[in-house]
């Protein structure tokens, strides 16, 4: 199948671009940014320079490469700028959906979030409703909605991401602020997923059906939970507990991501954080 991988450089992107080719797929890669073509071309891609908030760039690009596919994994969080990211949901999903739809692509898989669930104790699953409180509400939902205009369009509700490139990883951002000392053990939910599991389900989604999927590990927990952990893993100080911290969040779960034969090759963030030195 030709597939253009839109974000092909970054976290997940760069795990993906292998996995596709190994699968016999050929793949064109996209970057903003030209340093980022060797990467591409080095993984197995074709690269393609593109600025996704660029409309006509985007309709001439899928225009030129006629996938079959895309995957949609374009994010803008490196320098923890998240209107930029927003707009990025936004205008680029749109210039995506727009470009695929007047090229006759059939199928679009998209990279979303797991944690914008309606708060509860009870897991969430993927008909439960989204939050509109919640900051990136805005951006997701339109993100949702222009996928699904595809004929066929899976969106991957993926939980915090860990691992080497990541957030989580030792010289990540969250690292940094439990070093410093700036989390405490709360009753906030998180759902985590290793990035290489969260590439595995966008291959995967290539063969499932149209809808939303969450792409969590198969143990949530709440930050005084996993943060100890963390911080023992990354040899930090242990965190102290926040005083009359509200529980907040909500565990997702991956009930229908295993139905349809995906399962998480890290199934605990135990497993995968102590794994990480």
């Amino acid at each position: 199948m030709k597939i253009l991988l839109a974000g092909a450089a970054g976290v997940i992107g760069r795990r993906l671009l292998p996995q596709l080719v190994r699968a016999g797929h050929e793949v064109a890669g996209t970057t903003r940014h030209e340093e980022r073509a060797g990467t591409i071309r080095g993984l197995g891609g074709a690269p393609v320079v593109v600025d996704a908030l660029d409309a006509e760039a985007v309709r001439k690009v899928v225009e030129a490469e006629r996938p079959e596919a895309i995957i949609h994994q374009l994010t803008d969080l490196g320098s923890e700028d998240f209107a930029a990211n927003s707009r990025l949901r936004i205008t680029g999903t749109r210039n995506l959906v727009d470009a695929a739809r007047a090229a006759g692509v059939q199928t679009m898989i998209a990279q979303s979030i797991a944690w914008l669930y309606v708060p509860s104790d009870a897991p969430a699953v993927e008909t439960d409703p989204l939050d509109p409180a919640l900051p990136p509400y805005t951006g997701i939902a339109a993100l949702e909605e222009a996928v699904g205009e595809m004929p066929h369009g899976v969106v991957l509700r993926y939980g915090a991401l860990y691992g080497p490139g990541t957030w989580y990883a030792p010289d990540g951002a969250i690292a940094k602020r439990v070093r410093a000392g700036s989390l405490a053990l709360t009753p906030a939910w998180t759902s985590f997923v290793h990035a290489d599991d969260a590439a595995s389900a966008a291959l995967a989604a290539l063969d499932w059906p149209s809808g939303a999927v969450n792409v969590v590990d198969d143990e949530p927990a709440t930050t005084a939970d996993w943060l100890p952990v963390y911080s023992a893993a990354l040899g930090a100080p242990m965190p102290g507990t926040a005083r009359h911290a509200a529980a907040t969040g909500r565990p997702v779960s991956n009930r229908k991501a295993q139905g349809l034969g995906w399962k998480p090759q890290v199934p605990s963030w135990r497993t995968g954080f102590a794994q990480m030195g």
